[in-house]
């Protein structure tokens, strides 16, 4: 099991406090493992297991508690049976199958003396009611697939081999993607395949037919496979309209707003805004969408190596998000960034491209910077390995700009 010290870090100041701990992202990205880390972590403190109560609510065993009044009752057991004062940690996993489970959660906050940690599939997870009943009493981590650098502990355990180089690696990671559980199956090929397919099909028809009454099926996956051909493209829904009405099927804009929501709201796709640089503001429109996990797309759609250079634009823009960036498309003029990436006091620019095969690649991609001025750190990112530095803008090979510390990555060049 991979430690995930990134997610842990966020995680551990929160530890044994009252607020809620929230960890959201994709079904199967890892959210039930964090909370075994967790657990883990508590026991090392010398918290003894006997004051956990632990539920998975996908679990057919748990179904009766899959109420606000059922759930609660059922805690308000176990605490008891804890007794003698002492704190209880509560974990509950895909709490989104407890009806009304914010009521419940709150009560258990106001009631008992206890630390809580939830998990959901869901970005609704985080919104209606939840605001109302613990506004200002919850913190959220969203937890993404494995980034580069996890995939390679992974792979390097089940493979160790002293020899391997970094290229190497990220030339299976291009195709195979981070869901966790491909490394229980060796990362065989047609076994993975087969996984993120029916992961595919669970995300469409749990987290997003179902859970939001779609009535056509077909037409939300031809939008989907629309996004997995055109990931890092910018493009609008009156664009995605007019593709369907080329094929002879009239669909209004909104329904397929509507359709991209859910499967946002299921981290299936990232939207990202576009911004005017001169303008200093976010554009409305033509914005561009992002696949939480480039292996899925692969198995669903495939042709990743085709189409290298959107899926190293798809790798790094989830890398960043992995690292907490806040992240727009920057539109300069007639020129575009691709990524302008915030936090706090740091801010960074970066360009990605397949190969800086000749001088027009070279001066576009490079050349994009011209027009800003500042001394943030600016980077071009591609399959190269060979430096091509220049003018004050670093350029980093795809599995180098993955691997890099973030103290590291937000150094100025001299």
């Amino acid at each position: 099991m991979i430690k995930r010290e990134a997610y842990m870090r966020r995680i551990r100041p929160f530890i044994g406090n009252e607020l809620i701990k929230v960890l959201t992202g994709i079904r199967r990205s890892g959210k039930s493992v964090m909370l075994e880390l967790i657990r883990e972590e508590l026991i090392e403190k010398g918290i003894p297991v006997s004051q956990f109560v632990s539920f998975n609510f996908e679990d057919m065993n748990n179904a009766r508690l899959c109420t606000a009044e059922a759930l609660h009752d059922e805690i308000g057991r176990r605490v008891a049976e804890i007794g003698g004062g002492e704190k209880a940690y509560l974990f509950f996993d895909e709490i989104q199958e407890v009806s009304d489970w914010e009521k419940c959660v709150n009560s258990f906050r106001v009631k008992f003396d206890c630390d809580i940690y939830i998990t959901g599939s869901n970005a609704k997870l985080l919104s209606g009611e939840l605001a109302t009943y613990l506004a200002g009493r919850y913190v959220e981590f969203v937890i993404y697939p494995f980034s580069f650098a996890e995939f390679s502990e992974m792979y390097s355990k089940i493979f160790p081999s002293p020899n391997t180089a970094n290229y190497e690696l990220f030339t299976q990671y291009l195709v195979l993607g981070g869901m966790p559980y491909l490394g229980n199956l060796r990362y065989d090929a047609e076994p993975s395949r087969q996984y993120l397919q029916d992961l595919y099909n669970s995300v469409v028809l749990k987290d997003i037919v179902k859970r939001n009454k779609v009535r056509d099926v077909d037409l939300l996956e031809r939008i989907i496979a629309y996004v997995f051909s055109n990931a890092g493209t910018t493009f609008s829904a009156s664009a995605i309209s007019k593709y369907f009405k080329n094929e002879n099927r009239i669909v209004a804009p909104e329904t397929i707003l509507n359709y991209l929501r859910y499967c946002e709201e299921a981290f299936l796709f990232y939207r990202i805004h576009r911004q005017d640089l001169q303008g200093k503001k976010l554009l409305k429109v033509n914005e561009k969408y992002y696949v939480a996990d480039h292996g899925i797309r692969e198995s669903v759609f495939g042709d990743n190596m085709r189409d290298v250079n959107l899926i190293l634009e798809n790798i790094v823009c989830l890398e960043l998000l992995r690292r907490g960036y806040k992240i727009t498309v920057g539109k300069a003029g007639v020129k575009e960034i691709d990524f302008i990436c915030e936090k706090k006091s740091e801010k960074l620019y970066v360009q990605v491209c397949y190969l800086l095969a000749s001088e027009d690649t070279v001066e576009r991609e490079f050349g994009a910077y011209e027009s800003i001025r500042d001394n943030y750190p600016k980077y071009v990112v591609s399959m190269d390995r060979l430096d091509m530095s220049r003018n004050g803008i670093k350029h980093k090979s795809i599995e180098e700009f993955l691997l890099m510390p973030e103290a590291t990555l937000n150094e100025s060049m001299a």
